[in-house]
């Protein structure tokens, strides 16, 4: 917290106070009596002395030296600037501006400092907050001298909170408010008439300091909790703010004002003394606040601006400055986040502790020794329960019994309490005994029985987590604790993001989430073992950041953990191949062709049984939900649906549907059947038109709406139809477009789609024997919604037509929608990376892109694709944040597969280059403001 300003190295290097009194004296030697001092010039000095001292703050911040990267050190020099300005001003006023030659005592006016400002912590570019003590009432001298700072302290570009208040009119308004309260227990005497300040304290003191403060702090802790749902109720956000966050300053700030506002103390140091915390305790809100705050100015520093979200295009920047560096298998960006996180946790920590010191020492002891007996705690398995909370019956109870840790955690999820503040405190002190118990057979049992509970899992994992228990128990969850992934896809750290994920499960199984997935919700009940899916939910992420490929990894990791919880050996492999093989389902159903039947004899061959693909999909849907919000959506669910569906099938020893020309006849004669105002003359000559994989590449429904698309153009001798269908099931909108087959089609209607603002999610593209098209898309907004709205739809067409009459330059329109692009998210770069399969399909050649998202990435990978000339048939298109895989199932001009290795290397080379010069397009990333 505040420290003296003595202790401020070579202080006077940051402003001289006197020297710019006596600059400003010099401005008005020639003024007559009663003269207006020149604002300008005034003006001028101030803010030479102010961008000055500033400059030589930020320099010992940033260069080399003692007070490098030492944020505690900006505060207190910064409020050390803000202080000599406002006091020159204050002096000049009343000497200068507003003389009088013996001023009466209604004119008296103290100048008073409040907020982080009265603490003496004023980040970089703060606001500052004032409050000016007037007499009971005030003369127009006074108006004229408060007036005269705030316009001079308001050009210096400083934002000022203000107030002019009498002593007794302050005390007033903190009786009503507890914002008010809270800034003047934090004030500070700056400068002018010191007697009216010591009035305030005194009055604060005796109006205030008496009783047991309940009301202050009830309020501050309701103020916490609604600041924590504004700002997402988790620490563990990915682009967190420093003071207002969860496990942020301003969380400190809270502990402080309520040991101040109880213990009459002015430093966390103090609260060893008065029992609250200990010295470790201390030592760590030290650290915590040290780090925070050196965040913090950093930011201010480098936004220009009093600005406290450490963004993503702020993070690589202030890691760098901080010292991380990239190491192999290990970005220095993701050392600093989980560094944050760390140091977030902390304070929560020191929040659960605070608050459970403070419950005992306000706890009202019973006058009678009669009354005290008849309110002895009851016991509950061996734990006393201290109202709604489980607490330990002695101090040493988890050096006699250590398994009594995990039991702990057991007994309260299973009776729905929560576990007492003190309790987990000594947990804390007593973490180590925790080492012992990783081969305890009953700790091992007591684990797996939380985590497979159908009591509310999540919240006892969470638990276990925050009190440091879990990582201590499992140390490969241990590495992931507070793990990050600097990328727009993953919301969560790795630790949060699993135990998110087992919440998932939990309510798929007890069926709070059937309406969201009622295909899993079905399934789960199937699985014949509980453990084999549970456990495989906790570990498929526990090798992050290790360098290697995750799965690999964590499927080692399995084989071990598996047997000391207790599992067999048959349900250890299990979850070992669930861990290795955890995104299959999620590649197979996003990036390939589901209607290929190659595709779905690989994954069934790769998932081998029934009960595999069951723990699969489960698996699957709950680490997509876990990822964050707005990922999982319906367009997701019906390719996993649909991918399930086929393979089960074959798993159980069917076929995808007999032979090819027996299923083509099938379709056919069912198409027909649903037309039953066309002629037979009609129905054969629009089944000619079709060639054998076009009738097997949609469901009867899509070919019956495409036939009479087709139909209704050619009777009109429309060269272009659009039909739209809006698939709220599948939260997609499906496009069909009919027209003449040219070169480069597909890649012009991808272009005038990332014009209109449409992300192409799928594609399906035939040509048909009359040399006409017939493209499928289906396409969402940027939210992964349905595009849908008639104006939208009717822009979307219109910009179709342009392009493909030539009426419309797509690089321009797409070179004049970047500006709109969020600046913050070219921090992120994704190296352009081409894989062809020709195993994947027995028909085409399969080409994966990989490339960094942006409005118009697959027009110029299909124009690309087209320009070497290959035939697309399908296109699936999967974003994951700032990266996009792109897959296409092509062909050559023949129709044949691409096998060549020339030609496969000349692919590869030609998509690359495309995509790197389209991404040196783009701005490269801004140097944050200097």
């Amino acid at each position: 917290m505040a420290q003296p300003y003595d202790e401020i190295p070579d202080r006077r290097a940051i402003v001289r106070r006197r020297t710019l009194e006596e600059a400003l004296a010099h401005l008005v030697e020639d003024l007559p009596d009663g003269g207006e001092p020149p604002r300008p010039p005034v003006l001028a000095l101030l803010r030479d002395a102010l961008a000055k001292g500033r400059a030589e703050i930020r320099r010992r911040f940033e260069e080399p030296g003692p007070l490098k990267n030492d944020g505690p050190a900006v505060l207190i020099a910064t409020s050390y600037l803000m202080d000599q300005i406002i006091r020159v001003l204050f002096d000049f006023a009343d000497q200068h501006a507003y003389p009088a030659a013996n001023p009466s005592a209604a004119e008296r006016l103290g100048v008073v400092a409040t907020g982080g400002y009265g603490r003496g912590e004023l980040a970089p570019l703060s606001d500052i907050d004032l409050l000016f003590l007037r007499p009971y009432k005030q003369t127009p001298r006074g108006e004229q001298i408060v007036e005269f700072m705030l316009y001079l302290l308001w050009d210096l570009g400083l934002k000022v909170g203000h107030a002019t208040r009498t002593v007794d009119e302050s005390l007033r308004y903190a009786e009503r408010d507890q914002t008010i309260r809270t800034a003047l227990l934090e004030a500070r005497y700056l400068w002018g008439d010191r007697a009216l300040f010591d009035e305030l304290q005194r009055g604060f003191a005796q109006k205030f300091y008496v009783g047991d403060g309940r009301d202050f702090v009830d309020a501050k802790l309701v103020e916490r909790d609604q600041r924590h749902q504004r700002m997402g109720d988790s620490r563990y956000v990915v682009e967190p703010n420093v003071k207002e966050g969860k496990g942020g300053l301003r969380d400190l700030h809270l502990l402080f004002w309520i040991a101040k506002y109880l213990y009459r103390v002015s430093e966390p140091g103090e609260l060893v003394a008065k029992g609250v915390l200990t010295r470790e305790e201390a030592r760590h809100f030290e650290r915590a606040e040290r780090f925070l705050s050196t965040v913090r100015c950093h930011i201010h520093y480098l936004t220009g601006r009093a600005d406290d979200r450490l963004s993503f295009d702020l993070q690589r920047e202030i890691a760098a400055r901080l010292g991380y560096q990239d190491r192999p298998g290990s970005r220095g960006v993701e050392r600093f986040t989980k560094h944050y996180y760390l140091h977030a946790k902390t304070v929560g920590d020191l929040t659960r502790i605070f608050v459970a010191a403070l419950e005992d020492s306000r706890r009202r002891k019973p006058k009678l020794a009669a009354l005290w007996q008849s309110l002895r705690p009851r016991e509950l398995e061996g734990f006393r329960l201290d109202g709604e909370r489980l607490a330990v019956a002695s101090p040493d109870a988890f050096t006699k019994d250590p398994v009594a840790i995990l039991r702990l955690f057991h007994v309260a999820q299973e009776n729905d309490l929560d576990i007492h503040p003190a309790t987990l405190r000594l947990i804390t002190q007593n973490i180590r005994l925790v080492d012992r118990l990783r081969n305890d057979p009953e700790a091992n049992r007591l684990f797996m029985e939380m985590l497979t509970s159908r009591h509310d899992p999540e919240t006892t994992l969470r638990r276990l987590n925050e009190a440091g228990v879990f990582g201590r128990f499992v140390p490969d969850f241990g590495r992931v604790v507070a793990q990050t992934q600097h990328d727009m896809y993953h919301t969560y750290t790795v630790d949060e993001h699993t135990i998110r994920a087992i919440g998932i499960l939990s309510k798929i199984e007890s069926g709070a989430l059937k309406e969201d997935h009622p295909m899993s919700a079905d399934v789960v009940h199937k699985v014949v073992s509980r453990p084999v899916l549970y456990l495989a939910v906790l570990l498929h992420d526990i090798a992050k950041g290790r360098g290697g490929d995750h799965s690999v990894l964590g499927a080692d990791v399995a084989m071990q953990l598996g047997p000391r919880l207790g599992l067999s050996a048959a349900e250890t492999e299990t979850v070992a191949w669930l861990v290795r093989y955890h995104l299959a389902m999620s590649g197979t159903s996003f990036q390939r062709d589901l209607m290929d039947p190659k595709t779905i004899e690989t994954f069934a061959a790769l998932v081998q049984s029934p009960e595999r693909l069951r723990l699969l999909l489960v698996l699957t849907v709950c680490d997509i939900r876990a990822v964050g919000p707005n990922v999982w959506n319906n367009w997701k669910a019906a390719l996993l649906r649909q991918l399930y569906n086929a393979t089960e099938q074959v798993l159980s020893g069917g076929t995808l549907g007999g032979g090819r020309a027996e299923r083509i006849k099938q379709i056919q004669a069912e198409v027909a059947r649903r037309l039953p105002g066309w002629s037979e003359a009609d129905k054969e000559a629009h089944f000619a038109r079709g060639y054998a994989s076009y009738w097997l590449s949609f469901p009867v429904e899509t070919l019956v709406r495409q036939a009479e698309l087709v139909r209704g153009a050619e009777r009109a001798k429309q060269p272009l139809a659009i039909e739209h269908r809006v698939d709220d099931e599948r939260s997609v909108t499906e496009v069909t477009i009919y027209t003449l087959d040219t070169h480069g089609l597909f890649a012009r209607l991808a272009g005038a789609m990332a014009i209109s603002g449409a992300n192409i999610v799928d594609a399906k593209i035939f040509t048909l024997a009359n040399g006409m098209a017939l493209d499928t898309f289906w396409i969402q907004d940027l939210e992964g919604k349905p595009f849908d709205g008639p104006q939208r739809l009717a822009r979307l067409a219109a910009r179709v037509e342009l392009s493909l009459s030539n009426r419309l330059d797509i690089q321009r329109e797409l070179d004049s929608q970047r500006a709109s692009w969020p600046k913050r998210d070219r921090v992120f770069t994704v190296e352009p990376r081409v894989l062809i399969d020709n195993n994947a399909s027995d028909a085409f050649t399969v080409i994966e892109v990989n490339g960094r998202d942006r409005p118009g990435f697959l027009h110029v990978v299909t124009r690309a694709l087209t320009r070497l000339n290959l035939q697309i048939a399908t296109a699936h298109v999967t974003t994951y944040g700032e990266r996009a895989v792109d897959v296409f199932y092509v062909k050559d001009l023949f129709g044949l597969k691409v096998v060549n290795t020339d030609k496969l290397k000349q692919i590869s080379t030609t998509v690359e280059a495309a995509i790197r010069d389209f991404d040196s397009r783009f701005d490269p990333v801004a140097k944050a403001a200097e």
